[in-house]
């Protein structure tokens, strides 16, 4: 029998759950701006929103997401979807060409983190609120 570091539960891990995980991790290790990961000798660094979605869907610190099993990459690819499409709804960021037209009105996770007035309660605020609206959305009847 092989030993896995997460045995199955038979549960079906949402993007809403891993959202969630990500705002505790920001709680508990702190928040990180510029990279993903704060540069320390722990296990647990303070994280920017991506690197704590990561570590949600990973497990541990993952230095390049090209790192992770299928699986993890996969759940992480949809969790960090989700906070996009949150963001876009409620922070949109408009980019603007040199004659003020809009040429983006898409929200980069990392542009938004790396506002210098951000703060790591609006980043975590900002995942829990994501995790409930996905919620909302793909939720009918108490049931996924």
């Amino acid at each position: 029998m092989k030993a896995t570091q997460n045995p199955p539960t038979g549960v079906q891990v949402t993007p809403a759950d891993l959202l969630r995980c990500a705002a505790l991790y920001l709680r508990r290790h702190g928040w990180h701006q510029g990279t993903y990961y704060a540069t320390t000798d722990t296990l647990t660094p303070p994280a920017c929103a991506a690197g704590a979605i990561g570590i949600a869907c990973a497990g541990r610190k993952v230095e390049h997401f090209a790192q992770l099993d299928p699986d993890a990459l996969a759940d992480y690819l949809a969790t960090l979807a989700a906070f996009v499409d949150y963001l876009d709804t409620h922070e949109p960021l408009f980019l603007v060409d040199e004659d003020g037209f809009v040429i983006d009105e898409h929200t980069s996770p990392y542009s938004w983190n790396d506002d210098p007035a951000r703060t790591a309660e609006q980043v975590i605020i900002a995942l829990d609120a994501a995790a409930d609206e996905w919620d909302r959305l793909h939720t009918q009847g108490g049931e996924n």
